[in-house]
């Protein structure tokens, strides 16, 4: 029996890991499946150990993705080197994300949509979470195996 191919491991990370970036983690390992890992962190710590936003878990379930068993995480340099690949939500995000990679690490820093960033819906409507999670969505195709 041959030892089963390596998963390919990707880690998203928004500000607060709150609304993005789990949403993101959680449609990646779905589209994925055997092939990939994803995992997601913020850049700040103001939720840690709480849940997703209600509003993202919301727009979630509208597209048919679990998001209410997602803890907020804040990135560190291990969860870097361990990552493949590590997509930033938006341009502020990758610029805050680029000291805490380390110079080794530069290379696997990308932004989740190659055109833009996802818009953050935090404080916004029900609407806007939703369109952010269609864009999510809809931009995962690019980084599956």
């Amino acid at each position: 029996m041959t030892d089963p191919a390596p998963r390919r491991r990707i880690l998203t990370v928004c500000l607060g890991n709150y609304c993005r970036s789990p949403f993101a983690a959680v449609v990646l390992a779905d589209r994925g499946g055997e092939a990939l890992e994803a995992r997601s962190a913020g850049l700040l710590d103001l939720w840690v150990g709480g849940t997703a936003h209600p509003q993202m878990i919301a727009a979630a379930a509208d597209l048919g993705f679990d998001l209410t068993g997602h803890h907020p995480a804040r990135v560190d340099r291990e969860m870097i080197d361990r990552a493949d690949l590590v997509l930033a939500m938006d341009r502020s995000v990758l610029a805050q994300l680029r000291p805490v990679a380390g110079p080794a690490n530069q290379a696997k820093l990308r932004l989740y949509l190659e055109d833009g960033d996802v818009p953050d819906p935090m404080g916004r409507s029900q609407r806007a979470f939703a369109e952010s999670a269609a864009i999510i969505v809809a931009g995962a195709a690019a980084h599956l195996p």
